[in-house]
């Protein structure tokens, strides 16, 4: 069974309304499944799963009656939607389609979520910290938050980042815990590796192999953000990575063992 604070208690109850109620509810069942013993506080949310192509006409009733009377708790961003919101005309989108399109970031636009509709949050203004935990739904930032910054997060579905951002918690388990961080690949790199090409060459290899697992990287020398940025993104899209480590570069490798 879950421990959950007194305020948490609170949140089940429906003392803070529905859409709290029916959230708390969904990281409950969520934290069940993956034997979390508690929940805890996050510092932001990115939330995917937001374009009119793929939730459609069931998406947007749903947001509607989740979200009656929601408020989001902490920083909360959304991540590209079905067009452009600029020059969606030009490009030939439909009326039809723009108008629902619209509609589902005005959902998110009422609760406090920033509709600024990008994949890199973190610059953006929504940055995490060290260690911060978070809840964040987008493969390539989830990557890049948990390894180049540090900071924790599971791999979300765009409903328990959503539900994570409207009662400011998340299931404490997975890659929130300090034992589930550490590496179990090493990876010895002994290519002169240069361009982002190269750095998400590598990537596409190594998440094709290893799947879901953690890498830890060493021969890694000179990196900037965008390599980084590529690396990660290119394990996430060829297998399922979620945080990976570079001997003396990414910031827990640089304290402490990580294999």
């Amino acid at each position: 069974m879950m421990k959950l604070t007194r305020e948490e208690k609170l949140m089940l109850d429906g003392k803070f309304g529905k859409s709290v109620k029916k959230a708390i509810e969904i990281l409950i069942a969520l934290g069940k499944i993956y034997n979390a013993e508690r929940m805890v506080r996050i510092g932001s949310a990115q939330i995917s799963g937001i374009s009119y192509k793929n939730i459609g006409d069931a998406g947007i009733e749903f947001l509607e009656e989740f979200l009656s009377d929601a408020k989001v708790r902490v920083k909360a961003t959304i991540n590209p939607c079905g067009m452009d919101t600029e020059k969606w005309k030009s490009l030939k989108i439909s009326n039809k389609f723009a108008e629902k399109q619209f509609r589902i970031i005005n959902l998110f636009k009422k609760i406090g979520v920033g509709i600024d509709c990008s994949c890199t949050p973190y610059l953006i203004g929504n940055k995490p910290g060290f260690n911060e935990h978070i809840a964040w739904s987008e493969s390539s930032a989830i990557v890049y938050a948990n390894s180049v910054l540090g900071a924790r997060t599971n791999r979300e579905s765009g409903i328990s980042a959503l539900a994570a951002a409207i009662t400011g918690r998340t299931p404490m388990y997975g890659y929130h815990l300090d034992e589930n961080r550490r590496a179990n690949f090493l990876i010895n790199v002994k290519c002169k590796l240069e361009s982002i090409s190269d750095f998400a060459a590598l990537g596409y290899i190594v998440g094709n192999k290893i799947g879901n697992n953690i890498p830890y990287f060493r021969g890694i020398e000179r990196v900037d953000g965008d390599k980084l940025k590529a690396l990660g993104a290119s394990m996430a899209a060829s297998g399922a990575i979620a945080l990976y480590h570079i001997e003396n570069i990414t910031p827990e490798a640089k304290i402490k063992n990580m294999l």
